[in-house]
């Protein structure tokens, strides 16, 4: 569990994302929990991530399914107690396997304790923590993350927020507020937490004027100068730790401005939002690797790669479309998808994000090469996001199908709280162990791969001259990957053996939409 010679764990880990609610269900309701997590981290180990990053599992009205947080010290019941929580993280360490939880500093619930008291008198110190104003009518135009308006009105005073109503932004001007989340942090970590995990870390701060957005002009809340204040004051805390990281999503088109997480006294990564809505174009992903590596390298941060969140449409389901990038407007746009094409392209995915510098991070189901459920009936969607912008993010949030030949698949023994396609039923952990043709197996040996070869855990990167449509590159003396991101059959450069190829070649020839890592004589 140290510090190994490659450099701090977070600089090369392979980080699997648990979306609690459905990962697996130890208690038989249908919703996924700890118990459930526990009983099946053994997956997890034969996967042979490095990390887990938890989302949210905290005491929630689950208006926004758990961030919009009442508690940041204990444990919802749905998902279980702090003592399981505590048992989990011992036996996630005794498997070699890491900690990340989920922190929510942008807003907490409606049903937190400290809005309560600022419901209950205009007096109460509280109204201070969070964004109210007096005014007749709504005090900006500003549109919310989800959509929609961004202050709801209670009695002559109204309060913000940029997500839901039931998730009332908090004042990071306030000293109380900012010393709540500090205290936050020592509570997880002292618990044996390896890293923290930061939602919308760029949104905390807001300009008093509230004047309106206009372009061209300083945004009045997003990316903020006096946010930076925030993660060097939580640099200083995970600093008193041992082996601590804070790893930030940061949704920022200008590559400079996400950067500025990354200084030497704030954030240690990043999420890598670029790489993960880019085209399956081959000249779209060279500038994108490009621009990534550069830009990393500049503040001393390790990249990070993602195919796929709880947020986002799942990648087999994007690369089998004719627009291959991500947006909140092409999710369930009614696009045909072709599934075949889009795991033929995840598979040689997994390969390209495995094998290139930093962190990598799986989204739980990415190994089994899981679509996005695009056929929930209506009235079965919970996302709050479907009803203010027409989209969900339920379709990437089914739970995961373990075994057998029907659902629930052994996620539950009751009805899962989404609905499972049937056609899972190739796709289920149980039917894919031991196939050498299957995504998870694929993911099995490719990480098993990343673990045993050194220069997989360095800096060195370098592009080698490919065909066109060919994306290759060498990382140290010895180890190439290939990806033939072309419409047509390639030669495969010289070496001396296959490690591994995400599908079958063609007498020696590299097909389209499909990688290699080869060692290099």
């Amino acid at each position: 569990m140290s510090t190994t010679d490659a450099g701090p764990w977070w600089r090369s880990a392979v980080i699997y994302q648990v979306y609690p609610r459905s990962f697996a269900d130890g208690d038989g309701d249908g919703v996924g929990d700890i118990d459930g997590i526990r009983a099946r981290l053994n997956h997890l180990r034969d996967l042979g991530v490095d990390a887990i990053w938890m989302s949210p599992w905290y005491p929630s009205p689950m208006a926004d399914a758990g961030y919009d947080v009442a508690d940041f010290r204990d444990i919802d019941p749905v998902f279980g107690t702090l003592a399981g929580a505590e048992a989990l993280i011992a036996e996630a360490h005794a498997a070699g396997i890491r900690m990340i939880v989920d922190i929510v500093p942008n807003h907490i619930s409606s049903e937190h304790p400290w809005f309560q008291a600022a419901l209950a008198s205009p007096d109460a110190p509280e109204r201070e923590y969070f964004w109210f104003r007096k005014s007749e009518e709504m005090p900006t135009n500003w549109q919310g993350e989800f959509g929609g308006t961004t202050w709801t009105q209670v009695g002559d005073h109204w309060y913000l927020h940029l997500f839901t109503p039931q998730q009332p932004d908090l004042n990071w001007e306030h000293p109380v507020v900012q010393a709540e989340f500090e205290d936050i942090l020592r509570f997880w970590f002292d618990r044996g937490v390896d890293g923290i995990r930061i939602d919308s870390a760029a949104l905390l701060h807001k300009d008093a004027a509230l004047p309106e957005v206009v372009e061209d002009a300083p945004h009045p809340f997003h990316d903020l100068d006096r946010v930076h204040d925030v993660y060097r004051s939580w640099r200083r805390i995970a600093d008193e730790y041992p082996d601590r990281a804070l790893i930030g999503e940061v949704w920022m088109p200008e590559v400079e401005r996400f950067t500025n997480y990354l200084r030497a006294d704030e954030l240690h990564a990043a999420f890598n939002f670029d790489f993960l809505g880019c085209a399956w174009d081959p000249y779209l992903m060279k500038a994108c690797i490009d621009r990534t590596l550069e830009a990393h390298a500049g503040v001393g941060a390790p990249p990070t790669w993602v195919l796929s969140n709880h947020d986002v449409t799942r990648h087999v389901t994007r690369y089998g479309r004719e627009d291959t990038t991500f947006s909140f407007d092409n999710n369930l746009d009614g696009t045909p998808v072709d599934l075949e094409l889009g795991t033929r392209r995840a598979r040689a995915a997994a390969l390209l994000s495995l094998s290139l510098p930093g962190a990598a991070y799986v989204y739980q189901g990415e190994e089994l090469g899981l679509w996005e459920n695009e056929n929930i009936p209506v009235e079965q969607i919970q996302d709050p996001m479907y009803g203010r912008r027409g989209h969900t993010r339920d379709g990437c949030r089914v739970p995961l199908p373990w075994s057998g030949d029907e659902p629930p698949f052994g996620f539950s023994s009751a009805t899962p709280w989404l609905p499972q396609p049937q056609e899972w039923k190739d796709r289920t952990v149980q039917a894919q162990t031991g196939d050498p043709s299957s995504m998870l197996e694929l993911y099995r040996s490719a990480i098993a791969l990343r673990r045993a070869e050194p220069a997989l855990h360095s800096d060195d990167f370098a592009w080698l001259d490919a065909d066109p449509g060919v994306l290759a590159y060498s990382r140290g003396e010895r180890f190439t990957c290939v990806l033939n991101l072309s419409g047509a059959d390639v030669a495969l450069p010289d070496h001396a053996s296959l490690l591994l190829a995400s599908g079958p070649l063609n007498g020696g020839l590299l097909p389209p939409d499909t990688a290699v890592w080869l060692r290099a004589h």
